[in-house]
């Protein structure tokens, strides 16, 4: 059985994007960009909600071939455009980079996903993560809070119909005053 990850930068009242899904706030550091192209070259597959899967798709397919692309850059957006992805929407009909579009259930999809064999997935986008969170589905959770409230926006967390005891798996302070947490779904 995969596990699955879900993991994003946030704020620390707990937003992944302010009012407008404004993200301005959150401009990584080289640690922490370093940090998630690590988490990408681990994972085996990418779940993708709608919104999140416009913001990727807008700037990673040629991210590489940016003038100003640094090695960090070029090697994610390479990675990136390289791994598998399956997109969860009902209002879009096309997607490429090695994506498959899931237009049903998206529950169901995911829990025949996690049957199969294969290495980690990563679920991201709030909406796509708040129905896994609630049907149980995340076995790890990865926090990248930054040092910015922002009062407002698209929660981390969605409101949950049970209580999700966690175990804490790591926590490190990056220079950037960003801390990593992970936690691991106790079951």
């Amino acid at each position: 059985m995969r596990k699955l990850i879900y993991g994003m930068n946030l704020t620390l009242d707990g937003y992944i994007a302010a009012p407008g899904d404004d993200i301005g706030w959150s401009v990584p550091s080289d640690e922490l960009f370093q940090f998630w192209s690590d988490q990408l070259q681990a994972t085996d597959l990418s779940l993708y909600g709608r919104k999140l899967w416009q913001t990727m798709s807008s700037y990673w397919p040629t991210g590489d071939q940016q003038p100003n692309a640094t090695p960090a850059e070029i090697e994610f957006a390479r990675r990136w455009r390289d791994m598998s992805k399956v997109v969860f929407s009902s209002t879009i009909d096309k997607v490429d980079w090695n994506t498959r579009l899931v237009t049903g259930d998206a529950v169901a999809e995911i829990t025949r996903l996690k049957a199969e064999d294969g290495g980690p997935m990563d679920i991201g986008g709030a909406t796509l993560a708040g129905a896994a969170m609630r049907a149980g589905l995340i076995d790890e959770y990865v926090l990248a809070t930054a040092p910015v409230l922002v009062g407002g926006g698209t929660p981390f967390f969605t409101a949950l119909d049970s209580w999700v005891n966690l175990n804490l798996v790591e926590t490190r302070t990056l220079p950037c005053g960003v801390i990593l947490t992970r936690y691991e779904t106790r079951r």
